[in-house]
């Protein structure tokens, strides 16, 4: 079996990580947030705790992870399809898991789309807790939006 080098994600990873991406089923992008200056933005702003999973040179597994001083979250975790069930996954989260420890985060949470089977089987089958509890909101911010929101 080859062998999985896992590692902090660079800015010079975008281009295969991004391409990682576009070919994972079901993974929502965006186009601002992981354009090239977005996801760049993201690593300034937290620089060791994204990581990727390598072998021959080649990026098979990507997680982008960061936190706001209070609480962690992973970002389009994602493993190659050809390079699963081989613990890819689950070495990223744990790499991304302790660079979160390494900086006095204590909780890391995660969104996953309620059509992602696999995905939701795996995070409940490694101990993660499924909330009931509570709703997930966003907005996106443009002119247009915060305008509306504002009443004007």
């Amino acid at each position: 079996m080859e062998e999985i080098t896992i590692r902090v994600m660079k800015e010079a990873d975008y281009d295969e990580v991004h391409h990682l991406w576009e070919g994972i089923r079901g993974l929502g992008l965006r186009s601002i947030d992981d354009s090239k200056e977005g996801v760049c933005r993201f690593i300034k702003r937290n620089p060791t705790t994204s990581v990727v999973a390598e072998t021959g040179g080649r990026i098979v597994g990507a997680i982008l992870c960061g936190h706001d001083g209070r609480r962690g979250c992973f970002y389009h975790v994602c493993v190659d399809p050809a390079y699963r069930m081989r613990g890819i996954g689950r070495a990223m989260a744990v790499a991304a898991m302790k660079a979160l420890k390494e900086e006095r985060i204590n909780k890391v949470s995660l969104i996953a789309f309620r059509k992602n089977e696999g995905g939701n089987a795996f995070w409940k089958s490694v101990g993660w807790t499924f909330r009931e509890d509570l709703n997930y909101y966003d907005f996106t911010l443009n002119e247009e939006n915060i305008t509306k929101f504002n009443g004007e």
